[in-house]
């Protein structure tokens, strides 16, 4: 594991701290169980999970690396590389689809000009289609960042979104 005072290390010391306070809630021994969450605070803090943040995390953790690779990309709340600012994931699942989310991934892809998987030439917008995130009579629904749920989308609530999303901007 990297020692705290090395400049090659991918994680910041707060990052550490809330790794340990997660590591903490498992029976001695059990670090491996805080790995969702360390891959959490890691994506907080960096925005993507690249391969070294993982091997830094498997060390920290004391598994291999591939397990942690197995996780990683089972999820797909987890960014494999940097994304815009805002990440912008709509459910195309069958409830959602029936309530026109193929509308609202096309609107989007229209309004912001850029298609399924790609940000904004400003770096602040990544659109991604998702799946299920259990709101289906919200229908249809987009996430935010993978932790702000937004129902009932239709173009005002997208237009109306993305202006506050970019005003939110400005004001930083």
């Amino acid at each position: 594991m990297k020692k705290n005072g090395d400049d090659k290390r991918c994680l910041s010391d707060e990052a550490y701290r809330l790794i340990d306070k997660e590591i903490a809630k498992y029976p001695e021994g059990q670090k491996k169980s805080a790995v969702i969450a360390a891959l959490a605070i890691a994506q907080r803090e960096k925005g993507f999970v690249d391969h070294s943040i993982e091997s830094e995390i498997a060390s920290y953790l004391e598994m291999e690396e591939i397990s942690v690779r197995e996780i990683l990309t089972f999820y797909n709340m987890f960014n494999k590389e940097n994304t815009g600012k805002y990440k912008i994931a709509v459910c195309t699942n069958l409830p959602c689809a029936l309530r026109n989310s193929r509308y609202t991934v096309n609107f989007l892809k229209e309004f912001l000009e850029i298609e399924v998987g790609e940000t904004t030439k400003d770096g602040l917008f990544t659109l991604l289609e998702g799946e299920c995130f259990g709101a289906c009579a919200d229908a249809p629904v987009l996430l935010l960042n993978n932790d702000e749920m937004h129902s009932w989308m239709d173009e005002t609530k997208c237009k109306t979104l993305i202006s506050n999303l970019k005003e939110e901007r400005l004001v930083e």
